[in-house]
């Protein structure tokens, strides 16, 4: 597994992880402080806004999970899609500082109408 991957899929696992004691000490883990993550939907900066998103996402679609698609990388950056359940497609594009996540931009490629 490249560090491109491991680092994806701590990501989604971060967003799969129900248990918010748990769930905050991943994003302090994998984010770098100031790290910025941007979708259609929202903004949030910091590991503490990025844990509140997660949350807020959670509870919006109880009980679903996401899942990792194939990963790609080179420099500090990484690209990869990933599906919520049945219902949404996306593909995120993550910058790299230090081994950690500094900017995650992403993109929603299949929504519920």
């Amino acid at each position: 597994m490249t560090e491109y991957e491991s680092t994806a899929q701590r990501y989604i696992d971060s967003w799969n992880e129900t248990d918010p004691v748990k769930r905050k000490h991943l994003i302090e883990e994998l984010y770098t402080s100031d790290a910025t993550y941007t979708d259609p939907l929202g903004t949030a900066t910091g590991p503490q806004a990025i844990d509140q998103m997660v949350g807020a996402v959670q509870q919006q679609f109880t009980g679903a999970t996401f899942s990792l698609g194939p990963v790609d990388g080179h420099h500090d950056i990484a690209r990869f899609t990933w599906e919520l359940g049945d219902a949404i497609v996306g593909f995120d594009v993550i910058v790299l500082a230090d081994g950690k996540i500094k900017n995650v931009h992403g993109f929603l490629d299949k929504v519920p109408g």
